[in-house]
């Protein structure tokens, strides 16, 4: 998932004039401030898009937490590979409501990020 949150993030921190982060320097501003008060706020909308992918790609992620053992018998329980035993054991029904659970919590953390997407990053960019 790492290319999901690298290039977003890559794309809102080259999207930043380098003239301001010159400008707060020449204010004394210290490597910090600048990060803080000026790259962070800029780059938010990259930052929360990032997040998202980022989320999106990783809940239903199959092969690597297949691979790595993502189900270790009374240790870890994975909602993708628990859906995918219960499919093997022709178990249907249980693997179709574990299939809406996810989908309806991969849903209602998308609608919480794009919410909040909306009412932090909105007031940003009308200033």
């Amino acid at each position: 998932s790492m290319p999901f949150t690298v290039q977003p993030l890559r794309e809102a921190f080259a999207a930043i004039d380098l003239r301001l982060l010159d400008a707060a320097a020449t204010l004394r501003a210290g490597a910090l401030d600048r990060f803080f008060n000026l790259v962070l706020p800029l780059s938010r909308s990259g930052i929360l898009t990032a997040v998202v992918i980022t989320f999106a790609h990783t809940v239903g992620e199959f092969g690597v937490i297949a691979m790595l053992g993502g189900s270790l018998p009374g240790e870890t329980r994975v909602v993708s590979i628990a859906i995918y035993d219960y499919t093997q054991a022709l178990d249907y029904g249980a693997a179709h409501r574990l299939s809406f659970i996810l989908l309806g919590f991969s849903f209602l953390t998308l609608l919480a990020f794009y919410s909040i997407n909306r009412r932090v990053l909105r007031p940003l960019q009308l200033r």
